[in-house]
């Protein structure tokens, strides 16, 4: 197949689900510039989990046998490194911007910055994986790394405007990671094959919980009543 079907591929679930995510957003528009800003943001948040990621096999911390190291490799290298790149980016790229001014704005400006992550890095993966790949991680990958987003936008929508950010803050970056980690630890053991499945159950899960996070932003928008 040729690479620009694959590369249209790779790009498609993620238009597919920052416009299901802008069209949320009833009440009160973002900016395009920004949330394309967001977007190039997420690209570049990638660098870093790559190089944690390589230094963590480079000692020997990688998918295996051992429940453990696995377990290490799928919370700490994986999960915890990627989220919190994306939330720093999130926190010190977009939280004081002017535009950010309803909590449901956490959700959009962290999803852009996941979808960039996950554009950059479903690129990456399809290029050499083909057709197949690109089929499975549309309808897995990216739409975990929206529904990681989602919920770390929920809390750091409510961190900024709540008398203790850092609170809120800290529980986005916690939930994130640790969805994020349950859903590849299951995905990478290799024990039990069937156990696998459950990261399809925790994407499921994640999925219905973005939806309720989502609706309550939406249905406690400080501009619902003033476009009603």
């Amino acid at each position: 197949m040729k690479i620009t079907w694959l590369i249209l591929l790779a790009v498609a679930p993620s238009i597919a689900i920052g416009l299901f995510v802008y069209l949320k957003d009833k009440y009160e528009k973002e900016p395009v510039l920004l949330m394309v800003k967001c977007f190039f943001l997420g690209v570049f948040s990638i660098i870093p989990p790559i190089l944690i990621e390589l230094t963590f096999q480079y000692c020997g911390i990688y998918i295996s046998r051992d429940i453990f190291i696995t377990l290490i490799y799928a919370f700490v290298a994986v999960g915890f490194s990627e989220e919190l790149s994306k939330f720093l980016m999130l926190r010190y790229g977009v939280y004081k911007k002017q535009a950010f001014n309803e909590p449901m704005d956490g959700i959009v400006y962290a999803v852009f910055i996941s979808l960039g992550f996950a554009t950059a890095e479903n690129i990456m993966y399809v290029s050499t994986g083909g057709f197949t790949v690109a089929i499975l991680r549309m309808f897995t990958a990216v739409p975990a790394h929206g529904a990681f987003a989602i919920l770390m936008g929920f809390f750091v929508g409510k961190a900024k405007f709540s008398f203790h950010p850092k609170t809120y803050m800290l529980l986005g970056l916690i939930v994130a990671t640790l969805v994020h980690g349950f859903y590849d630890f299951f995905l990478f053991q290799l024990n039990i094959i069937s156990l696998r499945l459950v990261s399809m159950g925790v994407l499921l899960l994640a999925i219905f919980f973005s939806i309720l996070a989502i609706r309550s932003h939406v249905r406690n928008s400080p501009f619902r009543n003033s476009t009603d």
